[in-house]
């Protein structure tokens, strides 16, 4: 007979999935190339402006060469409310 109890071990041991390195790539006032990532996100945190695309995962990528800018606007919505939206485009 032993000791001490057995230690158990937990069921989820070397389950943790890997991290989705989501966020901003390029920031305000970085140049950018086209083709290159300004942001990876998942749903429209970010809505695409001038110059910029959004691929089927909702990253936005740049269409030229230039330099990154952020700003706000007003939104509607379908049922008619308005929300502020962040807009990423390359100038």
């Amino acid at each position: 007979m032993s000791k001490t109890k057995q230690g158990g071990s937990s069921k989820a041991l070397g389950r943790d999935s890997a991290a989705q390195r989501l966020g901003i790539k390029a920031y305000a006032g970085e140049s950018v190339k086209t083709g290159m990532i300004i942001i990876r996100q998942r749903g429209t945190k970010f809505i695409a402006g001038n110059n910029v695309k959004k691929g089927s995962d909702d990253t936005l990528y740049a269409l030229k060469n230039g330099v990154v800018c952020f700003t706000t606007k007003k939104k509607k919505l379908f049922n008619g409310k308005q929300r502020l939206a962040k807009t990423v485009s390359v100038k």
